[in-house]
């Protein structure tokens, strides 16, 4: 239980730092920021904006957007599949910018690499930020977590292996 902690915490500090602004950038409208600059707040007061003009398009574009996550849900390899080929894509009309994003990502891995206990306490400070920003989706997070805790107890076979080939909750 110790080691799980640490583990998680390496891994989701990997993912906002190496891997979530490769996967942002193969997302349709997705955006991916310097580091530091957030712009959420302006992004999300623009979209009530929009949904307060036009109602019936935002609520068209919500239910779009929910059928997306089911489909994903249901076929996650089509969904990342998607991605990668629009990443691609966008790597074709802009190389340049695709290879200083890679440059990027590469520099940010190899920095958690040499010194993980300072990308930890970052992703930890981020976590708690946006926990106290919004912290019902915090806490729905740590149940969501817990739950998925719980389900690998009883049935370690489905719940991926940690480094060491043993079951993350071992």
């Amino acid at each position: 239980m110790k080691r799980i902690l640490p583990t998680t915490l390496l891994g989701l500090a990997l993912f906002a730092v190496c891997i979530a602004p490769t996967v942002a950038q193969g997302l349709p409208g997705a955006t991916v920021r310097p580091e530091g600059k957030s712009g959420a707040p302006a992004e999300r007061d623009a979209m009530r904006e929009r949904c307060k003009a036009n109602p019936q398009q935002c609520e068209e574009m919500k239910a779009k957007m929910q059928q997306r996550r089911e489909a994903c849900k249901t076929d996650p390899g089509k969904c990342r599949a998607e991605a990668q080929a629009r990443r691609e894509e966008r790597c074709k009309q802009n190389p340049r910018q695709c290879e200083e994003m890679k440059a990027k990502i590469k520099e940010r891995h190899e920095q958690c690499k040499a010194n993980p206990e300072k990308c930890r306490a970052a992703m930890k400070a981020r976590m708690e930020e946006r926990c106290k920003a919004d912290p019902q989706r915090c806490e729905a997070a740590k149940a969501r977590t817990e739950k998925r805790r719980e389900e690998c107890k009883a049935d370690p076979a489905k719940c991926r292996a940690g480094r060491d080939g043993k079951p993350l909750d071992k």
